[in-house]
């Protein structure tokens, strides 16, 4: 058997690289896609500034009130930062990657990549890989601005920056993991952000990253509590506000414990989704 055995042809069309290989693509597929994505100056409006923009909005709005309970009290920056990192999440990896994806499947990228060696696994960790640079690239500058321009004082005990490290990986994760999945709605490229980014704005409103979600109805709290971003914001303000702001959470808990289980079983579905759903080409045209 001679060593060209490497590559095996699975079905017509398909072939299969070795591990290593597949790695490798993957992480050069990483670098184009990161360059890619800051030569769109929309996307790197809408998704990676964005929540900065919003976060200054905000403090500047709010520059006269205080927010918490007496004693405690924190400055719209501060209170604002845990729900513009969980924004930031979530436009980095569903809306991002929903829109782009359809996009580059709308112009037919996607069919032309389909009809190279390129492995579908070394696609996808292009656009994760990406999904994570640029998020922690954004989380990075929020929490700078925050800390340099508003004088936000930032967490100083090591179960404080735990707690952001593993709501953000997981968060990142499953958003990237989402937006790929979401990616199959849009019926063309043209009607993407249409149809994408109104399901992110809502998400965004309801589950406490603009408004307080203690104030929201109960109908509506249950409502958000089924998608991940109500979780991932909650778990942003068990990082970076004082012990002292859970008594407004529902319960009076950080519930990270439910935080973990929701984006644990949001990631099961999202891989389930993209497994099932993804092609190269769409089957209906």
């Amino acid at each position: 058997m001679s060593a060209t055995t490497s590559v095996r042809t699975v079905a017509p069309g398909i072939t299969t690289l070795p591990a290593g290989r597949v790695l490798r693509i993957g992480a050069s597929r990483i670098r184009y896609e990161v360059v890619s994505y800051f030569r769109q100056v929309d996307t790197v409006f809408f998704t990676f500034l964005f929540p900065v923009l919003m976060l200054a909005i905000f403090s500047t709005a709010f520059s006269s009130q205080t927010f918490g309970p007496p004693g405690d009290e924190l400055s719209a920056a501060a209170y604002y930062l845990p729900a513009m990192l969980a924004a930031g999440i979530l436009l980095s990896g569903v809306q991002n990657l929903g829109v782009d994806i359809a996009m580059e499947r709308s112009d037919g990228t996607l069919k032309r990549l389909g009809g190279t060696p390129l492995p579908v696994v070394s696609y996808f960790i292009g656009k994760l890989g990406q999904v994570f640079v640029t998020a922690t690239m954004q989380a990075a500058l929020i929490i700078l601005v925050s800390a340099l321009v508003f004088r936000v004082p930032l967490p100083t005990d090591a179960e404080s920056w735990f707690t952001f490290a593993w709501v953000f990986v997981l968060g990142v994760t499953t958003s990237a993991v989402l937006g790929i999945a979401i990616s199959g709605l849009p019926r063309s490229g043209k009607s993407a952000t249409a149809v994408i980014i109104p399901i992110a704005l809502v998400l965004q409103f309801i589950s406490g990253v603009y408004l307080n979600f203690a104030m929201l109805p109960e109908w509506l709290q249950n409502v958000a509590n089924v998608f991940p971003l109500r979780w991932m914001a909650s778990g942003m303000r068990a990082a970076f506000l004082p012990e002292s702001f859970v008594v407004a959470e529902p319960g009076e808990t950080w519930a990270l414990g439910t935080t973990l289980f929701v984006l644990g079983i949001w990631l099961v579905v999202g891989l389930i989704v993209c497994r099932l759903t993804f092609r190269w080409i769409r089957k209906d045209g």
